[in-house]
């Protein structure tokens, strides 16, 4: 998530926050990629920033360039974009452990902060032994913690699985982090329970209610306004204020509102449609529906 969403979500009891997916040759080559893929402030912290990444020294010499503005950097051995996999990048990743290994060891003993961390965020083997062996040698090469979307390369909408989470967890020292299907404060509790992993990780859920983690079922009004004001403070392109709200706005709104919200052009059409439909900033409404 990018600065002013981050900003957004931290307000709502997230309490560690990572950047998008930022592919690191791109990012070590030019200037131009580092000022526009990678934004923060002296608030924005806990931060870790993820990284795609397939060469040890160029994830190294990445994370030695952001290690004194953030707190740890994450290699994404997750998703499941075929332009990610066909360049090396991604849940690719979980099919070779010793370089994974190798890209861990080397942020480790290059960034010269020893509580900058190193993580790594993967997805799952359909024979679990496999994926148990990728997190052992990452544990060995000094990883800080692991993030498991409960689901392989080729599962999308199917259900997590909390017990192949659960098996990983219970076979590291490091803390395990889940990821997959987190929609709601309930599904965090549950899947603690489920898999007695030490946090978890929300993506899409966040986006379509970002202050999920302060317990709210839907987006709060608060919450939307808030998200007005920072958006328009830090410069945000129109394109993503809009969409941030179409994804807020998408489960409480009926389908001739979503219609006519989406096909708004500017950022003064969006808070007039805001306004009239939901209130002003000082509505002491909790929810929008």
């Amino acid at each position: 998530m990018r600065l002013a969403f981050r900003s957004l979500v931290r307000k709502f009891d997230c309490d560690i926050c990572f950047t998008p997916m930022i592919v690191a040759p791109d990012f070590m080559r030019s200037v131009k990629a580092r000022d526009s893929e990678f934004t923060t402030n002296e608030a924005d912290r806990p931060l870790i920033v993820q990284f795609a990444a397939s060469d040890a020294q160029t994830l190294a010499d990445a994370a030695c360039v952001v290690a004194p503005f953030s707190d740890g950097v994450d290699l994404n051995c997750g998703c499941p974009q075929r332009w990610a996999m066909s360049d090396g990048y991604g849940a690719c990743l979980i099919n070779k452990p010793e370089l994974v290994k190798d890209m861990v060891r080397h942020v480790r003993n290059q960034v010269d902060n020893p509580n900058y961390t190193a993580s790594i965020k993967i997805r799952i083997h359909k024979d679990l032994r496999r994926t148990v062996d990728l997190c052992q040698k990452a544990e060995a090469a000094g990883v800080s913690w692991i993030t498991v979307h409960g689901r392989t390369a080729e599962e999308r909408h199917q259900p997590v699985h909390f017990d192949a989470i659960k098996t990983i967890k219970d076979s590291l020292s490091v803390p395990v982090v889940a990821n997959g299907d987190i929609k709601t404060l309930r599904d965090v509790e549950t899947t603690h329970q489920l898999t007695g992993v030490d946090g978890v990780m929300a993506a899409r859920g966040l986006l379509s209610n970002p202050a999920m983690f302060a317990g709210y079922n839907e987006t709060p009004l608060e919450c939307v306004w808030d998200w007005v004001d920072l958006a328009t403070n830090q410069g945000t392109p129109f394109t993503c204020f809009h969409q941030h709200l179409i994804y807020m706005l998408e489960r409480v709104s009926s389908q001739p509102e979503r219609k006519v919200f989406n096909s708004l052009q500017s950022t003064a059409a969006v808070i007039d449609y805001l306004h009239n439909t939901y209130g002003s900033p000082d509505t002491q409404t909790v929810g929008l529906s």
